[in-house]
């Protein structure tokens, strides 16, 4: 079991993280960030809810009974990945990798175990 401070080290130890944000969707409120550089983490963790909303509003209007995993944006130099809690679906991990240095198929099965062992409190 893991809290939320080691689940950011965790997270930015997977190849080509560059910035990890946990975040509550429903607030908006960002619960951890690590990472960044560059980024404001918070403020981008806060800013990919409205993603989060957006996705959750079209699978209700199709009337589809499913749950989002995961999301993925793909830009020209980075991944942005966004992994909604499985214990919590309204928490989120929202992580920035570079895509020169992440391997997504090992990223997304490190975020998988690294979800299933943290515990809020």
């Amino acid at each position: 079991m893991a809290n939320i401070r080691e689940s950011l080290s965790n997270i930015m130890e997977i190849d080509g993280a560059k910035g990890a944000a946990l975040v509550d969707y429903q607030s908006g409120m960002t619960l951890g960030t690590a990472g960044g550089r560059d980024v404001d983490m918070e403020l981008a963790g806060a800013a990919n809810t409205e993603i989060v909303r957006t996705k959750k509003s079209v699978l209700d209007k199709l009337g589809l009974d499913d749950k989002i995993e995961e999301i993925l944006i793909s830009l020209e130099g980075e991944y942005h990945l966004i992994r909604v809690f499985h214990e919590n679906e309204n928490v989120f991990t929202y992580v920035m990798l570079d895509r020169d240095k992440a391997n997504l198929g090992l990223a997304r099965m490190d975020l998988q175990r690294i979800d299933e062992d943290l515990v809020l409190e």
